[in-house]
């Protein structure tokens, strides 16, 4: 089934058709910046130009960088709080006339790469985290999703993980890649000592570069690994969520 897939992040919304049984896109993403300030009816524009750009009438996933409850966004650490207790399901359905399903970004990336990317035919407890603007995480216990974590906020050394180790602050601090990766790597730690993941994936936009960082990171009995998927599991995510399920 194709469905349609959209991302909304802190910089950038994007979005592209997905076939949902092989997880690969059908056209070229497309991408718009983020809006801001990122009012609920901003976003909603967007998704509504996304739609158009690719005519598309069926199913549409969109993603939420922050808590999901039954199409009702919970919180906005990184976006306008008007999002908080928002139903962003009616929202976007109302603004597309289409049927959409909504859920958190990171869940979603761990849900594509869980069925399609590194994280396939992975047993146990399998650890998503991606870095951008924040810290998404996403928990998949035997290829099911434990959804609405959000590891990003645990502190570290008085702040919260995503403002020292996050991409974003990477580059707000101008950190150097190995000086970043001890960040990270301090993060990792206090992530394996709470969970004890068997496997830990590492997503956003910067698992392009992980060639830049993960050589400096290791954990003693968990391998962390980069995203297959990259910048496209929020996408397919997105899309793999919105499939109907059968009754």
């Amino acid at each position: 089934m194709n469905v349609l897939g959209i991302d909304i992040g802190g910089s950038g919304i994007k979005g592209a058709p997905v076939d949902t049984a092989a997880g690969t896109l059908l056209e070229e993403r497309w991408r718009v910046p983020t809006p801001s300030p990122s009012a609920p009816d901003s976003i909603a524009e967007v998704v509504r130009q996304i739609v158009g750009h690719f005519s598309w009438t069926g199913p549409v996933g969109v993603t939420f960088p922050g808590v999901v409850v039954d199409g009702v966004t919970r919180t906005a650490a990184n976006v306008d709080h008007a999002w908080i207790g928002l139903d962003a399901r009616k929202l976007f359905a109302e603004a597309t006339g289409l049927d959409v399903t909504v859920l958190n970004d990171a869940d979603a990336a761990g849900i594509a790469e869980a069925r399609f990317g590194a994280g396939r035919d992975r047993g146990g407890l399998v650890v998503m985290l991606t870095f951008g603007t924040g810290i998404g995480s996403a928990l998949i216990i035997d290829g099911l999703l434990v959804p609405n974590t959000e590891f990003g906020h645990i502190e570290i050394k008085g702040q919260e993980a995503e403002h020292r180790a996050s991409d974003h602050a990477r580059e707000a601090h101008d950190l150097s890649w190995d000086k970043w990766a001890h960040r990270v790597q301090e993060y990792l730690e206090v992530i394996q000592a709470l969970l004890s993941p068997s496997l830990i994936i590492v997503g956003g936009g910067v698992s392009k570069k992980a060639d830049k960082f993960l050589p400096d990171i290791e954990l003693a009995g968990t391998p962390v690994v980069p995203a297959v998927l990259q910048n496209n599991a929020g996408i397919i995510g997105a899309a793999l969520a919105a499939v109907p399920v059968a009754r």
